[in-house]
């Protein structure tokens, strides 16, 4: 059934409670290769509890996610998960996201584009507990074979990185159990544990999860350009570029600017194919 861009863009904002505490939190960071080594007073901002701080990333599974697919449940969005796939995301942080918190969730569509042969749906989810708002997350999502209903085609927009050498280039390796890992934080889609179901996807083996890649890359700005300290981050924005295998290597290329950092992830072990593009990380 094609997508009633109108409809979806009408229908009431679905709302809902969420809670996390430290446990949620550890959990996150380890998903993401946090805390290696395991004495090491800077991975222990992740992983002890008396020390701990939350990676703004967290937004993306905080609740276990569930706003995501429920935006996909939205009056006007009727499509076939199969053709689904995460096309960017962007997180802005309107204060730093605390340990343990109760918060209220309000999820709505907020854009649908006309890509010709597929649609764009922006599912948008503001965030806030009774101290105030906390973050809004807008998440891209690519439906393949929805296009051609006539809508607005959208932005196009590319962040190119600037033309010179990156400040700092640094790799990341995965560990062959961290898709298994970071999809107990709530996203139990099979193409990230299951090689059967990922190659009737199309993939010689299971996949690691593009939020994960996006959470691990935001690890590696704040430890190396923000001295960190988690607070500093306000912003976050990327494109998912390229799939990335567990037991490859991240090579993630960071451009420092006044209050911005552009970062470029490649997959190191296939001959540095893209897996994030036009990122973007805002900070104070």
């Amino acid at each position: 059934m094609p997508i009633d861009a109108a409809k979806a863009l009408a229908a009431e904002p679905r709302s809902a409670d969420i809670t996390w505490d430290h446990k949620d939190i550890q959990l996150y960071h380890l998903g993401l290769g946090a805390g290696l080594p395991a004495t090491d007073p800077d991975e222990l901002r992740y992983t002890l509890e008396s020390r701990l701080q939350v990676l703004p990333s967290f937004a993306t599974v905080a609740g276990a996610g569930m706003a995501m697919m429920g935006g996909l449940a939205a009056p006007g969005i009727d499509v076939n998960l199969a053709h689904v796939l995460h096309g960017g995301q962007t997180i802005e942080l309107h204060r730093p996201i605390p340990v343990k918190g109760t918060a209220h969730t309000t999820a709505r569509v907020a854009a649908v584009h006309d890509k010709t042969k597929a649609a764009v749906v922006v599912l948008r989810t503001e965030v806030a507990d009774s101290d105030g708002p906390l973050w809004t997350s807008d998440a891209q999502i690519f439906i393949r074979g929805e296009g051609g209903f006539g809508g607005e085609r959208g932005p196009s927009e590319r962040t190119e990185p600037p033309a010179r050498e990156p400040d700092r280039t640094v790799d990341r390796p995965i560990r062959e159990d961290q898709a298994l890992l970071y999809r107990l934080s709530g996203d139990w889609n099979p193409l990230h544990a299951d090689p059967e179901f990922a190659k009737l996807a199309g993939f010689e083996r299971p996949i690691l999860h593009g939020l994960c890649s996006y959470g691990m890359t935001l690890k590696a700005v704040v430890d190396t350009l923000l001295d960190g300290n988690v607070s500093r981050v306000t912003r976050y924005t990327t494109r998912f570029a390229g799939v990335v295998f567990p037991g490859e290597t991240l090579r993630i290329r960071m451009w420092q600017e006044p209050d911005r950092v552009r970062v470029t992830v490649a997959a190191l072990e296939r001959d540095e194919a893209p897996v994030l593009a036009d990122t973007v990380i805002d900070h104070s």
